[in-house]
């Protein structure tokens, strides 16, 4: 007599291989969906990136300096941080993230998954939106310097340089790196978009008039723009201009691998904040994002709800939002986190003096109530 019967019923030939069918049909269904969720998505995945504060130091080439540094002039000690946000993107036209990491990311509600083309357009290379990338970050500088000494009272020369040419754009063999344009159709500039919009009224049937200023010769050159790639296309002429100001200060922004133009407003603000005495935020910490202009427009940026939640990760209480992203922000902002909307230098100044004073705030626009 045995210790353990053997319980196991004696099954039929038929049921036998019915086992063996069904075990084989759920191994090639997991090994399917294995091999799907590791296909190529037609999309990449928006994430927080790195938090940068502007009134502290940053690594630069493995040595820690301020990220603003004003040798020239007369500063002032500064309390809490005015943290500028970035994004983090995944993915890119050689190496797309799979099904399984874009699955995982429309249910985390800090992530956003956008299609290919919207960040890197047909026709343009992934070193070619960096170029441009790094162009914007610096252009945004620029006018984070231009509009912080603006003002505080400074007059400041302006011209638009270009600083290349894409391959096969209208512009190419007719600019070169270093031209100074003076005006297009008569229309002077005192900043890129300015001329973006000059650009996109002119259209595509006509040629646009551009007069520069090379190697201390004026001249006027004909071309007509075509229109970009992309989801959203507009007229270009296939160029890179950047802002030249000439500076009454020497005004050092230093940030290594960080690209894009959203952080003009926050670079303009840790600007003020170390030419005026006192601090601008109260001690506290604010966190914000924006494009900037020389005459302190703020503008809309992509990635504000992966801005939100690095905010909040990186310990922010307060957070400065352009008016035009405010419908991005409006059920997306994450707990413990004050949003005010702002169009303007100005206004984002105003919200840093009543959470400073703790007066007014009630007062502010936020999002919520447009």
């Amino acid at each position: 007599m045995s210790l353990f019967a053997d319980t196991t019923p004696d099954l039929p030939p038929r049921d036998v291989r019915r086992n063996r069918t069904g075990w084989s049909i759920l191994g090639l269904a997991l090994v399917g969906i294995t091999a799907v969720a590791f296909i190529p998505a037609p999309y990449v995945i928006e994430k927080p990136g790195p938090v940068f504060d502007t009134l502290g130091s940053v690594s630069v080439e493995g040595e820690e300096v301020p990220l603003i540094d004003i040798p020239d002039a007369e500063t002032y000690e500064t309390e809490g941080t005015l943290d500028m946000l970035t994004v983090s993107v995944a993915g890119n036209r050689e190496q797309r993230p799979g099904w399984f990491e874009i699955a995982a990311s429309w249910l985390d509600p800090s992530n956003a998954v956008v299609p290919l083309n919207e960040i890197y357009p047909e026709g343009v290379t992934v070193e070619d939106t960096t170029t441009q990338s790094n162009i914007d970050m610096v252009n945004s500088q620029k006018q984070a310097i231009a509009a912080a000494l603006t003002n505080l009272g400074y007059e400041l020369p302006t011209t638009l340089t270009v600083a290349g040419t894409q391959e096969g754009a209208p512009a190419e063999g007719m600019l070169e790196a270093g031209d100074t344009i003076e005006s297009l159709n008569g229309q002077t500039f005192s900043d890129v978009s300015e001329l973006q919009a000059a650009i996109a009224a002119n259209g595509v049937e006509d040629a646009a008039s551009i007069t520069i200023v090379r190697d201390g010769t004026e001249a006027t050159v004909e071309i007509v723009p075509t229109l970009s790639s992309g989801d959203a296309p507009v007229p270009i002429l296939g160029i890179s201009v950047g802002n030249d100001y000439a500076f009454p200060i020497d005004v050092k922004i230093q940030l290594e691998k960080v690209g894009g133009p959203s952080a003009g407003m926050m670079f303009a603000l840790g600007i003020i904040d170390k030419l005026t005495p006192g601090a601008l935020n109260g001690g506290e910490n604010v966190a914000g994002t924006g494009t900037i202009t020389v005459d302190g427009d703020v503008g809309p940026i992509g990635g504000i709800r992966q801005k939100l939640y690095g905010a909040v990760d990186a310990g922010a209480e307060w957070f400065l939002a352009p008016e035009d992203n405010c419908d991005e922000v409006v059920g997306h902002v994450p707990d413990g986190l004050t949003v005010f909307a702002v169009g303007t230098l100005d206004e984002s100044l105003a919200a840093l003096s009543a959470i400073d004073t703790g007066e007014g705030l009630s007062a502010l626009p936020t999002c919520a109530a447009q």
